[in-house]
């Protein structure tokens, strides 16, 4: 994979605690941001596919064992 270098424009306070952040895992502002970036990316990709995997699911939908007919009627669901 290579690597493209990018300007980011943050606040001097959100900046400064960064870096200790960073500093605090023994890793460079650019690696940490960079691992942010990259850990964000991976989790929206996940969830996509999850979210794929479940609108096909329900797409295609389940056998109840009613053959796709309802016998009951709203009535009798709701008797009280």
């Amino acid at each position: 994979m290579s690597l493209r270098n990018v300007t980011v424009t943050l606040p001097e306070e959100l900046l400064t605690q960064a870096r200790h952040l960073a500093v605090d895992e023994g890793l460079s502002l650019s690696k940490f941001l960079a691992m942010l970036v990259e850990e964000r990316v991976r989790a929206s990709v996940r969830y996509q596919a999850a979210r794929e995997r479940q609108l096909k699911t329900m797409r295609k939908g389940f056998d109840l064992g009613t053959g796709g007919r309802a016998t009951w009627t709203r009535d009798e669901l709701h008797e009280r």
